[in-house]
């Protein structure tokens, strides 16, 4: 893939999830969205178990596999829908993805310089911290203007 279409993408995508990362997401009710949402809406098990067309005991099993997280997403979409509302999902990076891709990056640099580091030490002839600095730095662009793929 192209450099500058995968550097493009890169930055539609942390622009699509910053919105995400900014506010900070509920905690689902103890006993799930699902069933937190019937109980709002006075709808009983067995009323959204015909709406479902499945059975009230039917219905207990997936709002318990929702408490669990133990759900599937189809399951709950169907769920979702025969209570009228649409489920959202997202996967929200802790950190922008350029953030995530230069921290692999040095991490990985890293990870190449510290054996030889080390060994210089032990025969005294240990690099100063500035030039350690320089040479992270420039091992760390070098991977990064590699495949991205090799960062993983």
């Amino acid at each position: 893939m192209n450099r500058r279409f995968q550097n493009l993408q890169l930055q539609q995508m942390d622009a699509t999830l910053t919105p995400w990362q900014q506010r900070p997401l509920n905690p689902p009710p103890a006993r799930g969205w699902t069933r937190a949402i019937r109980d709002a809406l006075g709808m009983t098990a067995v009323a959204f178990a015909h709406r479902l067309g499945m059975s009230p005991a039917g219905v207990h099993k997936l709002e318990q596999a929702e408490a669990n997280e133990t759900i599937t997403l189809a399951s709950l979409k169907k769920m979702a829908a025969a209570l009228d509302c649409e489920l959202r999902y997202a996967l929200v990076p802790k950190a922008s993805l350029q953030q995530m891709i230069k921290s692999r990056a040095m991490h990985l640099a890293q990870e190449r310089i510290d054996p030889v580091a080390h060994s210089m030490s032990l025969e005294d002839q240990s690099v100063k911290a500035d030039f350690n600095t320089i040479q992270l730095e420039l091992l760390t662009t070098e991977i990064l203007d590699g495949p991205r793929r090799n960062l993983w």
